[in-house]
């Protein structure tokens, strides 16, 4: 599962769809989220661990950085992954479990959900 500030460094990474860890944070501080440049970078390393986002090596001032990319297929893909393991973690009280909690989602989160899983 995701935590909150990861969640907000995806979406911001999802509407960047590519950017380096400072501009990524930049977005965050819009947002109005204020967050560390090394919590940013880690957030995004996680990311990458998690197969959520691609990343390459680019020569930047002073060395080499990584330039992080948004990677739908991906997310779709831990989504499902995470959804599956519910079902096979907790049988059918997790898929009731899960159906309840989804059923509470204003109608927004729940379309964004549905478009994320592929369903729509």
């Amino acid at each position: 599962m995701l935590g909150a500030l990861e969640t907000k460094v995806l979406a911001s990474l999802r509407e960047l769809e590519e950017a380096p860890a400072a501009r990524v944070r930049a977005d965050l501080l819009r947002r109005g989220t204020r967050v560390a440049y090394t919590t940013v970078a880690t957030i995004l390393s996680r990311l990458w661990g998690k197969g959520l986002v691609r990343r390459r090596r680019e020569a930047c001032r002073g060395g080499e950085r990584y330039v992080y990319r948004y990677a739908p297929n991906l997310e779709h893909r831990y989504l499902s992954d995470l959804v599956k393991g519910v079902v096979r973690m907790f049988g059918p009280a997790g898929v009731v479990h899960l159906n309840e909690e989804i059923s509470k989602l204003h109608p927004t989160e729940d379309r964004e959900l549905r478009r994320r899983l592929g369903f729509d």
